[in-house]
């Protein structure tokens, strides 16, 4: 009978613990942030910050540990990278203003923005080396970790997202990260596919407060890789009193047919935010947002940078159009696969897994591919803006006829992409077919890295822009040559 009694007892402690089991809810905002919160810092206009003319953004693209590496390779040639003049020596990782990051890269990216140049000495060891598969199955398998999975309130992604902010990032959140480099984490809202970026102009559309909430459980969101983790949830308050929806949206907003983007950007923001209850009595309608992986929307992480750069929101058009910055640079590192194709050559149908595969990763490739071209494009389109406006202006003022307004502030750009496809057989065939995974080999890491600093150090549009910085002449050209991209 006591036999009974006890295993009845445990069997109560047992539900009672998993029903109280819960995912950890994010805050919420008591008054509207303002300019407050985690985000690029504020620009005084007539007071342009010095470290705004060399404006240099790098976006880390998703692919698991093989992305982490390959992005750990890059910041380690770019903190050797001098570009200092006059002998005096400044690397161009301290130029570094913003860094994007998705799943794989969101880990390399807040590693370092929470730990900065020492950290690179240490990332190896805290995260690249380790067999993360493995630690997690272990969590799961603990029995009160089990227990606590029985709870609908809690999954697996809450696991690791416990096990980064412990053995990861100890612990901090985004109000330990600094504005600048300015750490934008990505992950994709189940709801409607569109991207979400883990920013205070973000969650300010989910009345939340960003600071309070670990960085661990952002890279944890950003790399929910669909079936295989289930989604990080956040809860959507009713914004607080006072706050007014940023006007660039609701300008959005107007313009679903002369510009789509723009209206379909407000409206994915707008649905991200709880109906205000009408009177004091009335309880609010409760919201959530579920976010998977944030390669589901774009898996090269330039995106949350073009939009920086083309909405009057962000924080580098403002920067463009007040004459701040000088030169805007952009250097994307993308670690992503691309191993031997099996399906044609086989006469059987594919079976579930290879379609779940497929069906998952296939418009990540074809997004990213765009998002690529795009960027190219942008560059390009402002270059010859700027040098058509500049020869018309020098044709008008040889006849005395008034000059064309110029294009905002003249900048120079600069687009660098990196991936293994700039590598030469059979070192290409070799990266580009590692596994997207959280546990790789040494002598892989190793390659990875070195990858990194090859393409950049092969890379003639980082040559051209080192060379400029330095003030140092153009290949085969005397000073004053022709003007080129990155140069």
């Amino acid at each position: 009978m006591s036999r009974r009694f006890g295993l009845a007892v445990l069997g109560l402690c047992v539900v009672a613990a998993s029903g109280c089991a819960h995912f950890p809810v994010n805050t919420k905002l008591a008054a509207p942030s303002g300019p407050g919160g985690y985000r690029f810092p504020q620009m005084v206009s007539g007071h342009p910050d010095p470290a705004d003319e060399l404006f240099v953004c790098l976006s880390f693209s998703g692919g698991g540990t093989r992305a982490a590496a390959f992005a750990h390779g890059a910041l380690l040639r770019l903190r050797e990278t001098d570009i200092g003049r006059a002998g005096v020596p400044r690397s161009l990782l301290d130029e570094v203003d913003c860094i994007a990051g998705i799943s794989g890269g969101a880990f390399t990216a807040a590693y370092y923005g929470l730990f900065g140049k020492a950290g690179l000495d240490t990332f190896y060891d805290r995260f690249l080396k380790r067999n993360i598969h493995s630690e997690l199955a272990l969590r799961v398998l603990n029995p009160i970790n089990l227990v606590r999975l029985a709870s609908p309130y809690f999954s697996r992604i809450d696991l690791a997202a416990e096990l980064y902010d412990e053995t990861v990032f100890e612990g901090r959140k985004f109000e330990n990260l600094p504005r600048r480099p300015f750490i934008i984490l990505h992950a994709t809202s189940m709801a409607n596919g569109a991207p979400f970026e883990f920013t205070q102009a973000e969650f300010d559309f989910i009345g939340s407060d960003l600071g309070t909430f670990p960085v661990a459980r952002a890279v944890a969101a950003s790399s929910a890789f669909p079936f295989l983790l289930s989604p990080v949830t956040l809860r959507s308050f009713p914004p607080p009193a006072g706050y007014r929806v940023p006007a660039d949206v609701t300008d959005g907003l107007e313009e679903r047919d002369l510009n789509p983007g723009r209206y379909y950007w407000a409206r994915q923001h707008l649905d991200l935010m709880s109906p205000v209850p009408k009177t004091a009595d009335e309880a609010p309608n409760e919201k959530w947002v579920h976010l998977l992986d944030g390669g589901l929307a774009d898996n090269i992480g330039l995106r949350s940078i073009l939009r920086a750069y083309d909405r009057t929101s962000g924080f580098v058009r403002p920067r463009i159009g007040e004459g701040h910055i000088k030169r805007f640079v952009v250097i994307a590192i993308n670690g992503r696969t691309d191993p031997p194709e099996t399906l044609s050559r086989r006469e059987r149908s594919p079976g579930l897994v290879d379609v779940f595969m497929k069906t998952a990763t296939v418009s990540m490739e074809t997004v990213s591919f765009d998002t690529i071209e795009h960027a190219l494009r942008r560059q390009t389109e402002r270059e010859q803006a700027q040098t058509d406006i500049r020869k018309c202006n020098e044709a008008l003022a040889k006849c005395g006829a008034t000059a064309m307004p110029k294009l905002a502030q003249e900048i120079r750009t600069c687009f660098i992409h990196i991936d293994f496809e700039g590598l030469p057989s059979p070192a290409r065939e070799e990266l580009l077919a590692y596994p997207t995974t959280f546990s790789l080999q040494e002598g892989q890491l190793r390659r990875l890295r070195e990858a990194a600093r090859t393409l950049l150090d092969n890379s003639e549009s980082f040559q051209r822009l080192l060379r400029s910085l330095r003030g140092e002449p153009k290949m085969g050209e005397g000073i004053g040559g022709s003007r080129e991209n990155c140069s």
